[in-house]
């Protein structure tokens, strides 16, 4: 690929790909540093884009592998040597609401939801984010992840019923 249509794909998609990377590292720095490895590593390569393919899920994908290569790396730092971070302050998004209760409630549903769908394994966490956060269709899905989409909708139905379960043992009703 060269610069003008890594510019133009910047211009197109490139807010939907970093909403992506902040939802998968759940740290503003982190998902800065996925962003400009996945277009760099365009860039680097040979690629021709072909725009009737949609190079959107490309993208996806080419931050997924990047994600997933760099937590293997650091799963296999942390057995040599672990480290922790002190400071493990988690995004949260603030509804606006008109009612400081119901906003406060909101919120606190909405960590709580993010806190669950954290501790989800990635074959469940991955899906999730990328079709109620991304606005990924179920092919895109199947195309990033390299898995049938008969598999993603499966993945989509545990992990809600996990959020679901998960949520009611936490005291949330319907």
């Amino acid at each position: 690929m060269n610069a003008g249509e890594i510019e133009k794909c910047i211009d197109d998609f490139g807010t939907d790909i970093y909403r992506f990377c902040l939802k998968l590292c759940a740290d503003r720095m982190n998902a800065e540093d996925l962003y400009q490895q996945t277009f760099l590593k365009a860039l680097e390569t040979e690629w021709t884009l072909d725009w009737e393919k949609n190079p959107r899920a490309l993208f996806f994908s080419l931050a997924y592998n990047l994600w997933k290569s760099d937590r293997r790396k650091q799963a296999r730092r942390d057995m040599i040597a672990p480290c922790s971070n002190l400071d493990e302050k988690k995004e949260m998004v603030l509804y606006a609401k008109e009612n400081i209760e119901e906003g406060y409630l909101q919120k606190e549903l909405a960590e709580n939801i993010r806190q669950i769908i954290d501790t989800l394994p990635d074959k469940f966490q991955v899906p999730l984010i990328l079709f109620y956060l991304s606005d990924c269709s179920i092919e895109q899905i199947a195309m990033i992840i390299k898995k049938p989409p008969g598999t993603v909708k499966s993945r989509l139905f545990k992990g809600r019923n996990l959020i679901k379960k998960r949520l009611e043992d936490a005291g949330y009703e319907r």
